[in-house]
């Protein structure tokens, strides 16, 4: 009983912490447009300043030894994760956040893509039928909708971002197992470097871009709602850190089914809590195309259970970062994790 409890608790927290990273966000994108980057900046520094901080405290959070060789190995981890990151939140500026999930839709797909152009290895006949269901669940729900008002309806640069920002968490999966042996298998090192790197790239692009100028200027205007912004950007911040702490707890308690079930009884509630918040527009066609992804994910996690297992099954190791959902899955014998990041995070990191 204590186990179950134990379990439930888990979910739980993963769940509300999530949910919470996806809706703040979304309040401060719809405050400040103009400043995605900034924001992602600034929870990138928040999530280094938590880590350093929760070192103090316990064994179990282990800080790096900054070297410029280290670095050098670990560049591509943190392009794709500032890269991702920022994709990740464009994508959610511009979508409503019940049709979030839906936007990125292919993260299964060109995960298992990925990793089979990686590992030159082919995906069983069953796995490749469970990519097709979850990609046709991604069409159905892009496809042209005449019952959808105008500024509800997704445009091709937003859906060209969620397409990135699957694809960054497809790739990032794949690096995520080969950095690891450059920080001694430590998850919270590898977090730290990769967190530490996007706000780096992530506050430098929005220097050249002149979102940080804009910042500066918005602060002087009176009729700025400033309050949102600053609490929005704290709130996001700590629960960007604490969705890690979850998608931890989850990979160590919970099995691969148990928490893509919670994934996915996650995004349903994602599309109510949109209806209910933000008056988000939701047809049968969204309800449809949602339900076939979340469906093809699941008879993915069911089809990579039931596979045998010819060697030992590497332990997944989540990434610490600060995805919007921050999604993690197990990793499996054949395949990098579904979902990761954020792992971000939503990450998942955004």
């Amino acid at each position: 009983m204590a186990v179950s409890m134990q379990v439930v608790a888990v979910i739980a927290f993963y769940m509300v912490a999530a949910l919470v990273m996806v809706f703040v966000n979304k309040i401060v994108l719809n405050t400040a447009p103009n400043l995605p980057t900034f924001l992602c900046s600034f929870q990138s520094i928040s999530t280094v300043l938590l880590l350093t901080l929760t070192s103090l405290f316990t064994s179990h959070v282990q800080i790096p030894t900054l070297d410029y060789s280290t670095a050098r190995k670990l560049a591509p981890l943190m392009i794709v994760d500032a890269a991702g990151f920022l994709f990740n939140t464009l994508c959610l500026r511009d979508v409503e956040a019940a049709y979030y999930n839906i936007a990125r839709g292919l993260v299964l797909p060109l995960t298992i893509l990925v990793v089979s152009i990686h590992s030159f290895s082919r995906p069983s006949l069953s796995v490749v039928g469970c990519a097709s269901v979850v990609t046709f669940g991604f069409l159905l729900g892009t496809s042209f909708q005449e019952d959808v008002p105008a500024k509800a309806v997704p445009g091709p640069l937003a859906l060209f971002y969620g397409f990135l920002s699957s694809l960054s968490i497809a790739v990032h999966a794949v690096l995520v197992k080969s950095s690891l042996p450059h920080v001694n298998g430590s998850a919270t090192m590898l977090s730290y470097w990769s967190n530490l790197g996007s706000a780096v790239l992530l506050g430098f692009t929005a220097v050249l871009s002149g979102e940080v100028g804009d910042f500066l200027g918005m602060m002087k205007d009176s009729e700025w709602d400033w309050a949102t912004f600053a609490w929005g950007n704290l709130i996001t911040g700590v629960f960007g850190f604490l969705i890690s702490v979850a998608g931890i707890l989850s990979v160590k308690i919970t099995s691969p089914v148990t928490h893509m079930f919670s994934s996915a009884s996650r995004s349903v509630l994602q599309i109510v809590l949109g209806v209910k918040i933000f008056g988000d527009i939701i047809t049968r066609q969204r309800i449809a195309s949602a339900f076939t992804i979340m469906f093809g994910t699941l008879l993915y996690t069911y089809v990579k259970s039931q596979e045998p297992k010819p060697q030992p099954v590497e332990a997944a190791v989540p990434l610490i970062s600060k995805d919007l959902e921050s999604q993690q899955s197990h990793t499996s014998n054949s395949e990098a994790p579904v979902d990761s990041y954020y792992a971000r995070s939503s990450q998942e990191k955004s």
